[in-house]
């Protein structure tokens, strides 16, 4: 039994979380002063009776165990460094037989998202986290439909599914979600260029992902072939330098005939008419003369 602190937690890491009982502690040698003496000197903590995890576990890990389930949904997704639009409530996955009283957190008047739904892949009891395919399942159902895309994406590029894992997602869904398959681009480099590219399906003739043009370098997304949409955010293009670069790419573009917008996430998340209002004047002037491809 490994109770050595962490200052991070790897997604690996995360998913391999295990939670203890008491007996399971005193099978592995521990005695019963033992167990408190590594709660006091913060090697474990006691989110519930009898119930025990490494002092430095996630919060959100910590708060669905006091609940008696698992971490699920968008909350383990979001610290497995995953996309999700949805706001940040704990989702937490119990068991059919638990008591369906509503419940909150200690310590916060957020309430939790409990989820009584059987796991379509079952985790042995010790986890503290639900699977990756209850997980995405679960997230499908509880953010809007781009939202959910965005998700399965965003899920698909760091590696925490494979595009073969998504008949197991799909099979935990009800028939309706579907339709949201032939929709997945697993090479979307952000939630908000998923949710970009999900927006220009409807105004746009074609939308090309992911576009290498010599000269400027590799675009979020190719409109029409001639304009290019960047889905900016404040973590990556914040700062004089990244403005610098940016500036650069776009007047490299403009020599080419290029035009190019640069909607902020927060707009495409939260504002997305405003985005659309913006692509449809630029469509609605069409195409530059000059463009060189």
């Amino acid at each position: 039994m490994d109770l050595r602190a962490s200052s991070a937690w790897p997604a690996a890491d995360v998913m391999d979380l295990r939670c203890w009982s008491t007996s399971e502690l005193r099978a592995d040698g521990m005695r019963k002063r033992d167990i408190a003496d590594a709660v006091a000197a913060g090697r474990l903590v006691r989110p519930r009776r009898g119930s025990y995890l490494v002092a430095d576990a996630p919060r959100s890990v910590v708060t669905a165990v006091s609940l008696g389930g698992r971490l699920t949904c968008v909350s383990l997704l979001r610290l497995l460094g995953a996309f999700v639009l949805e706001p940040g409530q704990p989702h937490v996955q119990l068991p059919p037989t638990a008591s369906r009283l509503p419940l909150r957190t200690a310590g916060t008047d957020a309430k939790p998202v409990l989820h009584w739904t059987p796991p379509a892949a079952p985790r042995p009891r010790w986890f503290a986290c639900s699977s990756i395919i209850d997980a995405l399942a679960r997230a499908v159902m509880c953010q809007p439909p781009r939202a959910a895309v965005a998700t399965l994406d965003s899920a698909l590029q760091l590696g925490l599914l494979h595009a073969a894992d998504l008949d197991a997602v799909f099979a935990a869904l009800p028939l309706r979600y579907r339709s949201l398959r032939r929709l997945i681009d697993g090479r979307a480099e952000s939630g908000p260029e998923t949710l970009m590219r999900l927006l220009l399906r409807g105004v746009a003739k074609t939308v090309e992902l992911q576009v290498r043009i010599p000269g400027v370098g590799r675009v979020d997304l190719l409109v029409d072939g001639w304009l290019i949409v960047e889905c900016d955010s404040d973590a990556h293009h914040s700062g004089l330098d990244a403005r610098r670069r940016d500036s650069t790419r776009d007047l490299a573009a403009a020599a080419l005939g290029y035009l190019t917008l640069r909607p902020m996430a927060a707009d495409i998340m939260w504002r997305p008419d405003r985005v659309l209002e913006a692509v449809r004047g630029l469509l609605g002037r069409g195409a530059p003369r000059a463009r060189v491809r």
